[in-house]
């Protein structure tokens, strides 16, 4: 595939090399230095674009995008209140596209886990949970993505819970979600279920962000030759 990265911080540098390794071909490359260069001209050839940017950038990356019918993965958080907007887009312009707050596998394993195990707690109430993410201080967003996916997911399959909150702010029917930014950790998610008599955790703790970048590759290889809107769980088969 010919891909265009757009955003080439850590995690671009992260796709780039493992893009590579898998034999595809990074030929379009855009960063806060060089965005006037998103254009037609440049996009022409380009197979899929992986955009990793920043909160105030994403949406028109990915709109640009679409314009020209380039398919689009796109990791970036904090500019979901426009997500229904870039759906409608890209189905207007017959391509494809798939968001996650997190592309890493084992990350979307815990994902599956997470609706599971609240499915099952749904019969337990005297379980409660509450979840807690851990990432760098460079991290612009909080809670992070993978956190809010998670209170999602526990939301969807358990009736006691109706959304997320901070912890701060916690009530009786939300998720509570504490968030602390220390040192240069990639991300570690822990759920947990505590009752007066034991206590229940599913944790994924990343390494390093080579887990983050194949599992983006991987859906850029899944959806680049497809039409429409698709997830990770399409990508991995659930």
């Amino acid at each position: 595939m010919n891909i265009a990265l757009i955003g080439y911080g850590r995690m671009g540098h992260e796709i780039e090399a493992i893009a590579v390794q898998r034999g595809h071909v990074i030929k379009l490359i855009i960063d806060q230095d060089n965005t006037d260069d998103l254009t037609k001209d440049n996009l022409n050839g380009i197979d899929v674009a992986i955009e990793f940017s920043s909160p105030g950038a994403a949406f028109n990356n990915i709109v640009k995008c679409f314009t020209m019918k380039v398919p689009v993965v796109s990791g970036t958080t904090g500019w979901l209140d426009n997500y229904d907007m870039a759906v409608d887009i890209c189905k207007k312009n017959k391509t494809s596209f798939i968001h996650s707050s997190n592309f890493s596998i084992g990350v979307n394993l815990l994902f599956r886990l997470n609706a599971e195990l609240a499915k099952q707690m749904d019969r337990y109430r005297d379980y409660r949970a509450s979840i807690e993410e851990i990432h760098h201080t460079k991290k612009l967003d909080a809670p992070s993505g993978t956190a809010i996916t998670l209170a999602e997911g526990i939301v969807e399959q358990h009736s006691g819970y109706k959304k997320w909150c901070f912890d701060n702010d916690k009530t009786n029917d939300c998720v509570p979600i504490r968030s602390v930014r220390e040192g240069v950790v990639p991300g570690t998610h822990t759920v947990t279920w505590d009752s007066e008599i034991d206590t229940i955790r599913l944790k994924h703790e990343a390494k390093n962000r080579k887990g983050f970048a194949l599992g983006a590759i991987v859906a850029a290889e899944f959806i680049h030759s497809k039409e429409g809107i698709f997830t990770m769980n399409d990508v991995m088969g659930f």
